[in-house]
Parts: C-alpha cells; structure tokens; sequence
C-alpha cells in the first residue's frame, strides 16, 4: 500500500539522520548547549524517541519501548512516563547518555515504528486515536504529526552537530 510505504520511507529518513548526527560523539559533545537554554544533542534525540515511542506504542496498542528497559539503562531523574514535553532547561541538561545508549533506544523504537507501519491496512488511518481535539486526531493525522515533530528535532539536532564539528 502507498500511505504505507511514504511512511516507512519518511520515518527511515529520520533514521537515516539521527545515525548522521549522533555517531561518534562522545556524552561531552551530546550535551554541549550553544546557549544555556537550548536543548542539547542527547535531549533532543531522546525526545523525539521518546514521543515516537509514546505515541506508536498507543496506537498499536503495545507497551513502550522505554519501559521495556531502557528507562532504567538511561537512568534519568524523570517520571518514568516523561517524554520531554514542557521541561525546563535544567531538566534538558539532566538527559547525559551516550551516543550508544542514545541509537540503541532510538534503533529499537524505529524498528517498532517500522513494524506497525508494514501492518497497516487502508482503513486503519482513518481510524480516531485522540478524541481530545477538534476535529478527532486520525492515525495518518498522528503519524504525520509524529513525523513532523521528529524531522524538526533531529534537524535541530544536526545543526547543533554542525556548530559542535
């Protein structure tokens, strides 16, 4: 199916970034702030994740990622459901992993992601997933949310990276 494809074609680009923009930086580099409010290279990858794997872990209807581990490998000083949404600077300079810990997350989330995608049928993107909005939030509508507020923080993420290199 076509909706199917765009979308394991776009959520791959997204990885194909985030590997770009993390390899080989050490934790120093993925927390280096270019102001003291900005978000970090290790933050901004592990919210994007962390929201990718919120929300497609609820559409499929399947438990996180993140809480099938990760959350105790990462060890981070945050409710245990946080995706990042809202937090302050001092919380953005608390996320202090490594590049391994950091595609290893992410690499598990994407391949989750990728999975539903193949199993979609035409009819499930209609489907309402959040009655919280006006109009109803579909399953394409929150995919492609997802994938917008992915493209943005990784593109952050690999400017940041090129002001660090």
């Amino acid at each position: 199916m076509l909706a199917n494809e765009l979308m394991i074609d776009a959520y791959g680009r997204i990885k194909d970034v985030v590997h770009s923009t993390v390899k080989g930086l050490d934790k120093e580099q993925l927390t280096k702030r270019i102001d003291h409010n900005a978000n970090t290279i290790a933050w901004l990858i592990w919210h994007l994740a962390r929201v990718q794997d919120d929300h497609i872990a609820a559409m499929a209807e399947t438990e996180q990622i993140w809480h099938k581990g990760w959350s105790d490998k990462f060890n981070l000083p945050f409710n245990h459901d946080e995706t990042g949404y809202g937090q302050s600077p001092d919380e953005v300079g608390q996320v202090k992993v490594t590049s391994e810990q950091l595609l290893g997350y992410y690499d598990e989330v994407h391949e989750a992601t990728i999975s539903y995608l193949k199993h979609l049928k035409e009819e499930d993107y209609q489907k309402v997933v959040d009655n919280r909005w006006q109009p109803p939030v579909t399953l394409a509508v929150r995919l492609v949310s997802v994938l917008s507020d992915d493209l943005q923080h990784v593109g952050q993420a690999a400017y940041v990276r090129g002001l660090i290199d």
